[in-house]
């Protein structure tokens, strides 16, 4: 009895592994994908220290991207209570607008790029009943200002929500994120996304929350301070199944990847602009990065926003080191097709 219970768990275990490798195999790509690029004229501008009108024109003209996703950072357009200032959101609009190019915007108090919360610093002495109170008042002076811009596709309200271990945020409201969603539903008709960590949560939550869209992140290698990078062991086929059961189980009927790994991952000693392309390499080689994107086809996404453009010109024109440019340029020399690897 005791052999056949051993064979019987080896005959399983081989079963699994034979699952496992083959599901590395499987495709379900879509014959054509939508691959888009995340911009941040903060993260361009402060943290790279590029002239950031000349990286997004180059993401425009060079790349030639024709889907955007773009941040409208509290702190930048509302330094003042009370008095907004949309010049340089309205420039990027109006740029990609007048190559008609499509746009999601993102509003809220968490938005892309560390720290996340991109708070004014008049917002620190009150209340959080009064931010909340300022926040949907700047939620709905946003839409209001360009929901006549027919280039804007959809909102993102708020990024990442409930991934409360990153950023320097408050812990999420769920009643207050669901009242910014119907807020930005009552004032246009356009889709709303919401964002959630494709390998970190079940993304439920997320997609119930009252959006149409909603957007994962997908990330292959990752840098933990105890351990060094760590490379996700995620076949393509776990993100299909998570997708077909999000539609099937919740009202979401659409699912994206709102930010596709394509920039490395700086360790806790260094920043992106320290390191050496041996150390770049470890975590998003351009091998790495032509792997990301033949992943995110397999999986079966057919639209994708990479993260890091900004990066990529910064290593193209700084560092003299083009090929997570050229690499990327692929994406839309090909008409937004790539052959799966």
């Amino acid at each position: 009895m005791k052999k056949i219970f051993s064979y019987s768990l080896w005959i399983v275990g081989l079963v699994i592994i034979l699952l496992v490798i083959g599901s590395y195999f499987l495709n379900f790509s879509k014959p054509k994908v939508a691959w888009g690029v995340t911009f941040s004229s903060y993260y361009a501008g402060t943290e790279l220290g590029l002239n950031w009108k000349e990286a997004y024109t180059a993401i425009l003209d060079d790349l030639k991207v024709d889907h955007l996703r773009l941040s409208a950072y509290w702190n930048e357009i509302e330094v003042k209570e009370g008095t907004y200032d949309f010049s340089d959101l309205d420039w990027q609009i109006n740029e990609a607008s007048k190559r008609n190019v499509d746009i999601v915007l993102a509003v809220g108090r968490r938005l892309p790029r560390w720290p996340e919360c991109h708070d004014p610093l008049w917002l620190k002495n009150e209340t959080t009943t009064d931010i909340q109170t300022q926040q949907l008042s700047f939620v709905s002076a946003v839409i209001k200002h360009y929901q006549s811009n027919k280039n804007i596709s959809g909102w993102q309200i708020e990024n990442e929500p409930y991934l409360g271990t990153f950023g320097v945020c408050p812990p999420l409201d769920v009643n207050f994120f669901k009242e910014e969603i119907a807020l930005a539903k009552s004032l246009d008709s356009r889709p709303v996304m919401v964002t959630d960590s494709g390998e970190l949560s079940t993304w439920i939550p997320a997609a119930n929350s009252g959006g149409d869209v909603l957007g994962s992140t997908l990330y292959r290698v990752v840098y933990n301070p105890y351990i060094g990078y760590f490379h996700w062991p995620t076949p393509p086929v776990v993100y299909t199944i998570k997708v077909a059961l999000i539609k099937l189980f919740s009202p979401i009927k659409k699912v994206i990847v709102a930010e596709l790994q394509a920039e490395s991952w700086h360790s806790e000693n260094k920043t992106l602009k320290d390191m050496t392309i041996e150390e770049h390499n470890e975590s998003l080689s351009v091998k790495q990065l032509a792997d990301n994107i033949s992943f995110t086809k397999k999986a079966g996404f057919d639209e994708a926003y990479l993260w890091g453009a900004e990066w990529w010109y910064y290593m193209k024109t700084v560092k003299n080191y083009p090929g997570y440019w050229d690499e990327a340029k692929t994406l839309w020399q090909n008409n937004n097709s790539i052959t799966v690897k």
